[in-house]
């Protein structure tokens, strides 16, 4: 499976998250969250991280020698990447590489395992990785990417060191879904004004219902930042703590996965769910 011709441009405003790896790369620890900004910009850090690890000038990635560029095509001995992207990532292909953790590098740097959206771990996949952090394997690291460490099991967090991505620009829903957005927050407010939008049959298909979420996530995305230059992300900073926002981001990632799953759901339910969960 190769990656495009640069796999790191989508770092491009991560600068901080690099520069975090960077300081701790003599003494890497043996297992990373990577929380924040987007799928692709996750897979991009964690693919930097492993060049750092490997790189033959033994500094920040050349990107030119034989591992980075290996790595850069998912093709490097050391580095054993798990695509969550695709589907479940599940239990056997964990234990699969037990062997594989047991043993030092092949090479001079480390063995980096990548696990890309860590959250479409089984619970027992996450409870077979466990396993294998509890005792610390020299010279094998381990990344788990998510969009939030809240999605993880909380004991493979507790044994990681977190890295907090900045979160991506904002781009302003089109009126139709801010006004679906704005009623959302209203209704986490005050309790009211929301089922009238959802009841009529044929109000909600999946195709908006995916259209809110993903709009109240960017207004999340704007309210942790500090933005807020719109009245719904205002309305969220001021209404939350970071403890608040990061459940409601919870909320709206479970709520994507239901729609975005091949078992029928009903789209206007899905809403009505997410709109009880705060309110």
């Amino acid at each position: 499976m190769s990656l495009n011709a640069d796999p790191l441009a989508a770092l491009a405003g991560q600068e901080h998250a690099v520069r975090r790896l960077n300081a701790i790369a003599h003494d890497p620890p043996q297992s990373m969250v990577i929380e924040g900004g987007d799928a692709d910009s996750r897979v991009a850090l964690a693919l930097y991280w492993a060049m750092r690890l490997n790189c033959e000038t033994g500094g920040e990635p050349c990107t030119r020698c034989a591992p980075c560029r290996q790595i850069a095509d998912l093709a490097f001995n050391d580095l054993l990447f798990f695509d969550g992207r695709e589907g479940l990532i599940k239990v056997q292909s964990i234990r699969d590489q037990r062997g594989t953790w047991g043993q030092p590098p092949n090479g001079e740097g480390c063995r980096v395992t990548i696990f890309a959206e860590a959250q479409m771990f089984m619970t027992e996949s996450a409870n077979a990785l466990l396993k294998s952090l509890e005792e610390p394997r020299p010279g094998n690291v381990f990344v788990l990417c998510a969009p939030q460490r809240e999605r993880l099991l909380e004991t493979l967090v507790s044994r990681s060191w977190v890295v907090t991505m900045a979160w991506p620009d904002v781009r302003a829903n089109d009126p139709e879904i801010a006004e679906w957005t704005a009623a959302l927050a209203e209704c986490w407010r005050s309790g009211r004004g929301w089922f009238g939008r959802t009841s009529a049959k044929g109000a909600v298909d999946k195709g908006l219902a995916q259209a809110v979420v993903l709009g109240m996530q960017r207004e999340l995305r704007e309210a942790m930042s500090g933005s807020c230059v719109t009245p719904v992300s205002a309305s969220l900073a001021d209404g939350y703590d970071r403890k608040g926002l990061r459940r409601i981001g919870l909320i709206l990632d479970q709520a994507q996965e239901a729609l975005n799953t091949q078992v029928p759901v009903n789209p206007a339910m899905v809403l009505d769910w997410v709109a009880t969960r705060m309110s």
